[in-house]
């Protein structure tokens, strides 16, 4: 590998793009309308798990739908906000850009489904920046799981060790570094209650994605 070129694996929702207040509004509105009772930790818990881990949550919660049912549930509340509306955040796009004519290389991991990602990157213009995009069920476990990081790592071709991965949720950063990637905790204002449990578990913390530029 070059001295100065970087291997990410990037997080999507709340790190490249504003989409956790979407998210969030889905899967709280699931378990209001199921009359399920939640604690305040809630979204700490179901972000790493994707739509799939997180219909399985539920499930255990005591919602009665099917785990299939309970994703398409989940996809139809939240379809036309990825399409249509959901922005990236700020600085991202540049940011992405410059990363890429530097010769750093560019990968995504997210517990979001393709038929969100992928419209949504693509209608981002930032779509062919990245060598790989997989959501977790490609990998058929979530972010909580160790051994995701280290299949992605596999698929890229590199040690594991050589990955930086970047994240807004202190769980999946938990998790990535015990698997053995480096990782950089990223402030969303869905996770600001974390922050400094984020600073400490992380090798680094940024506040803006630009910051990547200059570390």
């Amino acid at each position: 590998m070059e001295k100065t070129q970087k291997v990410y694996l990037f997080d999507f929702d709340g790190t490249l793009v504003d989409s956790m207040p979407t998210f969030v509004s889905v899967m709280l509105r699931i378990l209001d309308e199921y009359g399920i009772k939640y604690g305040d930790d809630i979204v700490k818990i179901i972000t790493p798990l994707g739509y799939q881990g997180t219909a399985e949550y539920y499930r255990g919660l005591g919602i009665s739908l099917s785990t299939t049912e309970l994703v398409e549930l989940m996809n139809q509340y939240a379809q036309d906000e990825y399409a249509y509306k959901i922005s990236a955040k700020e600085t991202v796009v540049q940011t992405l850009k410059k990363l890429k004519e530097r010769g750093d290389r560019l990968n995504v991991l997210t517990a979001s489904p393709h038929s969100m990602l992928d419209p949504c990157l693509k209608r981002l213009g930032i779509w062919d920046l990245f060598d790989n995009v997989w959501s977790c069920d490609d990998f058929n476990t979530t972010k909580s799981d160790p051994k995701i990081y280290q299949s992605a790592a596999e698929k890229i071709g590199r040690r594991i060790q050589e990955i930086i991965f970047v994240d807004d949720n202190v769980n999946a950063v938990k998790t990535a570094k015990r698997a053995g990637m480096k990782a950089y905790g990223i402030y969303d204002a869905s996770s600001a209650e974390y922050e400094d449990e984020m600073k400490a578990v992380s090798d680094r913390y940024i506040k803006n994605f630009s910051q990547l530029l200059t570390i």
